[in-house]
């Protein structure tokens, strides 16, 4: 008999020293100390604490009354060996094992099951129970926030004097056994084991007549309370007592089962998933709080003792009823076999080799589960998935059910099935699961683990675990390649093994299938099958091996698909391989907040969620193989109409954010291609950063109009191109500038859009300039101008007009340019056009400051000021503001340069303009150089050369080199100025010879 400890539950509350009672004063300091107790050396929360202290409404001044409280506690608690400790979220109290009756209880329970069935067993099991004075907390009001912990201590104060019973039963203490169980039937009458154990009893202590009247009891009461017949086991006990005949072995076995399949052979890669997984299946949990004495965990039901007769107690919880045990009590493993099982997921898209990779795992931890490995094959992807009462019937039958014996209801089937496994260490295998419902029911209730795949991110299972695959990476997609095909035949030919694993996308079942062609071909070069993989309109079709077939592993989910989610998958097939938003699908369903079809999608693995961009936007993408399966199966009418929705949405939002950028470049009109407009709340919060939205978004545009260009109309490439001008102006993109121009342009001229095609002739023009390739651009200006004039469309040709003129200012022909900006300056007076006349009027400014003329640069800057002023047009100020300070600069008017120039520079950068701001810092910079501040001045300018570098704009790199050099040299530091002025020289070479002059 073991002394009981200073503290106590296991009844009413109870503080002692040395035997003796110690006061705690009040209910609600008895409330606190009780609750604490409760969750002995795990820190419990001051919201739930004073949710137990005043459970109605709690006071303003409730947390000060807590710590006095808790204050008031800290002596008694002491006094009995034990201490209150302050966490930031709350308070603990740190006691041994032997100090409080819970924790010894918990102890004495689990010494009694690692000793087996012995005496030594009973013996600690006696003396547990014998810590119990009564209901748990009996002399304190209940409290919600204790009833899942106190249930816990009832269940598993059964749970031990019925394992009490059962080891007196194994010892042939017939007589002990049954005063026990009339005791446990007086706590719980309807209990069918109970009363069988007690049949069992009474039969094998020669008391048949006893055990008869038993079961006439039992089920008089059964019948008549709740109208149900006894169960098979009882009856069973019943007729074995009828017939006189030995009732059913205490140590009956069950079957092991072991049906794993075959491991797979070549498994390649995945050493961070295998870790994790084999982890998760080996090893139980640890609880968070650390505290100094080893802390127990809850100790919830024990396995129902061994059946006696036919193999299946009756008692079962379901699994999926969460724990009652506190949140931060450790959960068991393998290496346990109380509590819920481990449940891992382990999900992904099509052919990404999550069988493989179960399997795998399952071998590897089998040595963990000595009671068996069930596997059961759910057809999730089927066209009607496994019924649960037939993988119920299934799984009963390989743990020795007879069919004879199979209950009739999927209910009763997951009940027994869930008793046979209890406390078993079992791993459950459930592959290819439709979904969680399909699953739930066959959970076992608790000592297994259950590994579950399956193409649906199943997150429902309260504690499941969800283990999401991606692709195999190139080194591991290369080696599973070399496995198959040949280490020898791969290694030979790198290059093309690198293109076929990028071709298969990194897809196991992908990889496996082009292994296996080259294995069945040795004839085959690698060159072949990469030349057969490179086009992706027929690469399913040589994606196929035998009954391996990647095409037919994706329309399995497919087929499985809702009418708006496959045509959203459809339409999504048709964007490229690149990520997109998730108001992409509304306007492939034209409609507003498709989140639920996005979300279908993900949730079958279709559509990956791939991340969040800097607006808080998620993005998505297709994975390679699944996109390819979409592309063939999108050639109708509505993916057309849902393209041209995008397609619409993208120029949309590219016009709505371009409008909102300090400049947007002599703008043409917009193209006539229709547009689907995203939803205005949406539309505004994404491009209310306008920058921020153009650089999340910039390879899905430029994708988008490379599709505009392929599926047509021109108009929407164009038009799209056209959009995204002030932005690649800004942020100097002149490749990508370069690269959509074009291919509208190709697509215009193909179209006979002679609007589009002068448009893109004056943006590509407009590349050429900033790239020093003057002629080049006055060739495609002329051209342009000729279809505007053509088109009747004065604004378009005047733009033209401009750009000859800078065309030829920056060639140096500036009488020449003159011409130009003043013919454009009359047209855009004819036409009414503000802004081209400001335009116009600063570009003659310009060339008369490049003339020397200051008197007549000041007088047309002078009213392209003021213009910009009357229009608004912040930007168009700090334009003409850094040509002031180069008028004051040649006027020998420092003070004056200085103020234009700052001035440029502070609306530049309240407009987040870097590029044109750069230009005002190297202005700055030379000034300061000029008058001797040589600190301030190559600060600024390498900001500015800082800047260029950034945007790529090696122009002005050039220059900001250039006054680099000039400052070192005139400061006489010779070498440095040296490498300043030779890198100046070499970019300006560069940019005559014509290399791009943005990356």
């Amino acid at each position: 008999m073991v002394d009981q400890p200073n503290f106590g539950v296991l009844g009413p509350l109870l503080v002692r020293r040395a035997g003796q009672a110690l006061r705690v004063a009040g209910r609600k300091p008895r409330l606190l100390l009780a609750s604490l107790l409760l969750e002995a050396n795990q820190i419990v929360c001051s919201d739930a604490l004073i949710e137990v202290l005043w459970p109605a409404r709690a006071p303003s001044s409730a947390v000060a009354n807590l710590r006095t409280y808790v204050s008031a506690l800290r002596g008694p608690v002491a006094a009995a060996g034990g201490r209150i400790v302050t966490h930031p979220s709350g308070y603990a109290v740190e006691l041994a094992a032997g100090q409080l009756d819970m924790l010894l209880f918990e102890e004495l329970v689990e010494r009694a099951r690692a000793a087996g069935r012995t005496g030594e067993a009973a013996r600690h099991l006696r003396d547990a129970l014998a810590l119990w004075r009564g209901t748990p907390l009996s002399d304190l009001p209940a409290s919600p926030v204790w009833d899942g912990r106190l249930r816990a201590l009832v269940q598993a104060r059964l749970a031990a004097a019925e394992e009490l019973a059962e080891a007196k039963l194994a010892r042939e203490e017939y007589a002990a056994a049954v005063d026990d169980l009339r005791g446990l039937i007086g706590e719980h009458p309807y209990r069918e084991d109970l009363w069988q154990r007690l049949i069992v009893a009474l039969h094998r202590g020669g008391r048949r007549a006893e055990a008869l009247h038993a079961y006439t009891e039992i089920r008089r009461q059964l019948v008549d309370d709740l109208g149900i017949e006894p169960g098979p086991d009882l009856r069973g006990a019943h007729a074995a007592v009828l017939a006189d005949e030995e009732p059913g072995r205490l140590g009956y076995q069950p079957p092991v089962p072991h049906q794993l399949p075959a491991d797979v052979p070549d498994f390649t890669g995945r050493v961070t998933d295998v870790t994790t997984l084999t982890r998760l299946l080996s090893k139980p949990a640890t609880a968070p709080l650390p505290a100094p004495p080893p802390v127990p965990p809850p100790v919830p039901a024990p396995p129902p003792a061994r059946p006696l007769g036919p193999p299946h107690p009756p008692a079962s919880v379901p699994s999926s009823v969460p724990s009652s045990a506190p949140s931060s009590a450790p959960s068991s493993g393998a290496a346990g076999t109380a509590g819920p099982p481990v449940v891992v997921v382990v999900t992904g898209p099509p052919g990404i080799g999550k069988t493989a990779l179960a399997v795998h795992c399952a071998h590897a931890v089998r040595d963990a589960y000595p009671e068996g490995q069930l596997h059961l094959s759910l057809g999730g992807t089927a066209e009607v998935p496994a019924a649960p009462a037939d993988l119920l019937a299934e799984a009963l039958r390989s743990l020795g059910v007879a069919e004879s014996a199979l209950p009739a209801s999927a209910h009763e089937r997951a009940t027994l099935y869930r008793s046979l496994l209890a406390g078993r260490p079992v791993l459950v295998l459930l592959d290819d699961a439709a979904d969680a419902a399909q699953v739930r029911p066959l959970l076992p209730g608790s000592g297994c683990a259950v590994l579950v795949t399956s193409r649906r991110r199943i997150t429902e299972l309260p504690g499941a675990v969800l283990l999401e695959l991606d692709a195999l990476t190139p080194a591991e997609g290369g080696e599973l390649l070399a496995r198959i095909a040949g280490t020898s035949r791969v290694a030979a030919e790198p290059e093309a093994a690198r293109t076929i694993v990028a071709a298969c996308a990194g897809l196991p079942l992908a990889l496996r299938v082009a292994g296996a062609r080259l294995a069945a071909r040795p004839g085959w070069s690698l060159q072949e099958l990469r030349r057969r993989l490179d086009d992706e309109s027929t690469r399913l079709d040589e994606l196929r091996a035998g009954d391996l077939e990647v095409r037919a592993s994706v329309e399995l989910s497919y087929h499985r698909l809702p009418g708006e989610a496959a045509l959203t998958l459809r339409a999504l097939g048709l964007l490229g391989p690149g990520t997109v938003p998730g108001w992409v699908a509304d306007a492939v369903l034209d409609r507003h907040r498709s989140d639920a079809v996005v979300d279908a999608l993900v949730d079958v693995s279709l559509l990956r969620l791939v991340g969040t961009d800097p607006l808080g936007q998620p993005r998505y993408r297709l994975p390679d193989l699944v996109r390819c399966t979409a592309r063939e199966r999108a050639d109708g009418d509505a993916e057309r109409q849902a393209l041209a929705r995008v397609l619409g949405g993208w120029t949309s939002a590219a016009e709505h954010a371009a409008a909102r950028l300090p400049t947007t470049l002599f703008s043409v009109p917009a193209g006539a291609a229709p547009r689907w407009r995203p939803a205005d709340e949406l539309l505004g919060r994404l491009t209310a950063d306008p920058l921020t939205w153009f650089d999340a978004e910039r390879e899905a545009l430029v994708e988008a109009v490379r599709l505009a260009a392929s599926h047509g109309p021109a108009q929407a490439a164009w038009g799209l191109a056209a959009a995204l001008v002030p932005y690649f102006d800004l942020h100097c993109r002149l490749e990508e500038w370069r690269l959509t121009h074009q291919v509208a342009l190709d697509s215009a001229a193909a179209a006979g859009d002679r609007r589009g095609e002068a448009a893109m002739l004056r943006g590509l023009a407009q590349v050429s300039i900033y790239q020093d390739r003057y002629a080049e651009a006055a060739g495609m200006l002329r051209r342009a101008r000729v279809i505007f004039r053509e088109l009747g469309d004065a604004r378009g040709e005047a733009i033209s007009i401009c750009g000859l003129g800078a065309a030829d200012e920056f060639s140096g022909r500036h009488r020449r340019a003159l011409g130009w900006f003043r013919h454009a300056l009359a047209m855009f007076l004819a036409e009414g056009d503000a802004d081209g006349e400001a335009y116009a009027r600063q570009a003659i400014g310009r060339v008369h400051l490049s003339l020397q003329d200051l008197g007549q640069a000041s007088r047309w800057l002078g009213e392209a000021l003021r213009l910009a002023g009357e229009l608004g047009d912040d930007h168009r100020e700090g334009c003409v503001s850094m040509q002031f300070g180069r008028l004051h600069t040649l006027a020998a008017e420092p003070d004056e340069a200085m103020r234009f120039q700052g001035r440029a520079l502070d609306i530049f950068e309240t407009l987040g303009d870097r590029h044109c701001g750069a230009y005002a810092l190297r202005s700055l910079g030379g000034l300061h150089a000029a008058r001797g501040d040589r600190s301030h001045g190559s600060a600024e300018l390498q900001r500015s050369l800082e800047i260029f570098q950034q945007l790529g704009d090696r122009s002005g790199e050039a220059d900001a080199f250039q006054a680099l050099g000039e400052l070192y040299r005139a400061a006489g530091r010779p070498m440095l100025a040296a490498h300043y002025l030779h890198r100046a020289v070499d970019l300006r070479s560069q940019l005559r010879a014509g290399a791009p002059a943005a990356g």
